[in-house]
């Protein structure tokens, strides 16, 4: 594992008043030139009001710009971590975290590198986490045009499979807690716990870091913040929701990649499988496997990827890789 960075002051904190929050920002980059300028572009005034110490950007062996745009940003405390290979979302999440000091912060917000920060977001975010028993505060999520992009979770559960299978997620969430995706807008105008949340943007307190430990670096990608949000309520720590944080999130494209909506159901169920006895666990893949064929059978190539993994261990991915087993 690489490390790098420039001559360039230890902390950004000119308009962080006494006291403020000390916070470092870890953004995870894979071939993300497009993007990345944008992001770092928009921390200086979502960094308002705390005192900025690090900005690392832990990258998974781009093949583009996306380090030299680090390395030759100016005006922030840029250094970043190069993991040698695409490892994945957690490994690069550990592999910032790992670099930075963690004695001298209150925090470490997590970012995808397609994020903007709105003004003072991290000062917000920031003020939730002084409640005691917090954990993990994380802001609203908007697409560029503004509108609202759902990334609060409930826990998952057979019965909230069943009625994703059944009605699709994003009606099953419009009645009352019956899916596990909520959708309805009024529900994210309040501020308050979630289960779990996207983890494209997320403050995590170094109390919570320590206790929770590192991501799990076997999701590659999807899931890894699930787990983190649920290992972290294990350990008595809360995810807060704050809605007058405000990120936006360009977003992904699991939604029509085939390959990687089928590694985000695969680890969707391996993780319940994890948590939860084998009957359970059983009824779980029963459930999302029927969602998912009927689907495949109306024409979604997603779902007839995802069908494929689910039931061939064979098609399922091992690795982010070109050319390496368990890669398309």
């Amino acid at each position: 594992m690489e490390r790098g960075h420039k001559d360039m002051p230890m902390s950004h904190d000119a308009d962080a008043p006494p006291g403020a929050s000390r916070i470092a920002i870890v953004i995870v980059t894979y071939n993300s030139a497009d993007v990345l300028e944008g992001c770092l572009g928009s921390i200086v005034d979502g960094a308002r009001g705390v005192e900025l110490t690090n900005v690392v950007v832990a990258d998974n062996a781009s093949k583009d710009e996306s380090i030299k745009i680090a390395e030759t940003t100016v005006g922030l405390p840029v250094s970043t971590v190069q993991v040698g290979r695409n490892a994945g979302y957690a490994a690069a999440v550990n592999a910032g975290v790992a670099s930075l000091d963690l004695a001298g912060l209150d925090a470490v917000f997590v970012i995808n590198p397609d994020c903007r920060l709105r003004p003072g977001t991290l000062d917000v975010l920031a003020a939730s986490l002084r409640q005691p028993g917090r954990g993990i505060a994380v802001p609203r999520l908007v697409n560029p045009d503004g509108s609202l992009q759902p990334s609060l979770r409930r826990m998952p559960t057979v019965w909230r499979a069943v009625a994703e299978a059944v009605i699709g997620g994003s009606l099953a969430g419009r009645i009352g807690t019956l899916g596990e995706l909520v959708t309805d807008p009024e529900q994210y105008e309040m501020a308050g716990v979630a289960t779990w949340a996207t983890g494209a943007a997320m403050l995590i307190s170094v109390s919570a870091i320590r206790e929770i430990g590192n991501w799990d670096e076997s999701f590659l990608l999807y899931s890894e913040e699930t787990e983190y949000a649920l290992r972290a309520a294990d350990h008595g720590w809360t995810l807060w929701y704050e809605p007058t944080a405000v990120v936006e999130h360009i977003g992904g494209d699991s939604g029509t990649n085939p390959t990687l909506a089928s590694l985000l159901i695969v680890n969707k169920v391996r993780l319940f499988r994890q948590r939860r006895s084998r009957p359970a666990a059983a009824a779980y893949y029963a459930a999302v496997v029927l969602g998912e064929s009927a689907r495949a059978l109306a024409g979604r190539q997603t779902s007839k990827a995802s069908v494929a993994a689910l039931v061939r261990p064979s098609r399922r991915i091992t690795s982010l890789e070109p050319g390496r087993p368990g890669t398309e």
